[in-house]
């Protein structure tokens, strides 16, 4: 009798350290997991974010460049055929650079909305070089009047709206970069919990072990008297 109830206790102790530890494994397991995701987030915060929005920024101030030259163009006297092909030259690279860094901007990580922007920012940008073109054309065939006459009622709008559609990528990006950081601290709290419960079961261990030493020493005591009696 004493035999079985002895096997019933160590099969509930060994029943509930089996538990303690299959909870320890699973917490271990989500806080690798936790600690995966916060990496992911900081990975893409800097790779589809930071940088992403530090092209955007390049992208703009060569819009806000070439709109400002092209102006300085049309608006600084009569220029020659030596101002208008160093004109080309220069939106020539201009155009080049923006190209490589919207190409850049496609491949990382994008959501609806920037891709919906995204794809009207191309439209945009393809727009505004053929009103260039036409703007420095006129004004190197025909007059630099008629070349005034297109930048001011069609080539300011365009550049406009194109440095707007790059502005409003922008906002989009800040509001996803703080969805990311809200993600994070999310992360951050349910780590900080499951710490909390393996320093938890860790006690409950160290509990239960001394709860077992002990009952076995009253159990040694007290055969030791019977067996003395």
């Amino acid at each position: 009798m004493k035999i079985a109830y002895s096997l019933k206790q160590k099969m509930k102790i060994a029943t509930f350290l089996f538990a303690i530890m299959a909870c320890t494994i699973l917490i271990r397991f989500l806080e690798d997991k936790s600690v995966k995701s916060m990496n992911e987030s900081f990975v893409s915060m800097y790779n589809d974010r930071l940088i992403p929005a530090t092209d955007l920024f390049y992208i703009s101030e060569r819009i806000f460049a070439k709109k400002y030259m092209l102006d300085s163009f049309l608006y600084s006297g009569n220029p020659d055929k030596k101002d208008v092909k160093l004109l080309k030259s220069q939106f020539e690279k201009f155009n080049s650079t923006i190209d490589s860094l919207m190409k850049k901007y496609e491949k990382t990580f994008l959501v609806k909305q920037e891709k919906l922007q995204l794809a009207e920012l191309k439209v945009r940008l393809v727009k505004s070089i053929a009103t260039e073109q036409n703007v420095i054309s006129l004004s190197e065939t025909h007059s630099i009047e008629d070349g005034r006459k297109l930048f001011e009622t069609v080539g300011r709008e365009t550049s406009r709206q194109t440095l707007q559609k790059v502005t409003e990528l922008m906002r989009i990006q800040t509001q996803v970069g703080q969805e990311l950081i809200q993600s994070s601290e999310s992360m951050v709290s349910r780590s900080k919990l499951y710490s909390t419960l393996q320093i938890a079961l860790a006690v409950l261990i160290g509990i239960l072990v001394v709860g077992i030493i002990s009952a076995s020493n009253v159990v040694q005591v007290k055969n030791d008297k019977f067996n003395l009696n």
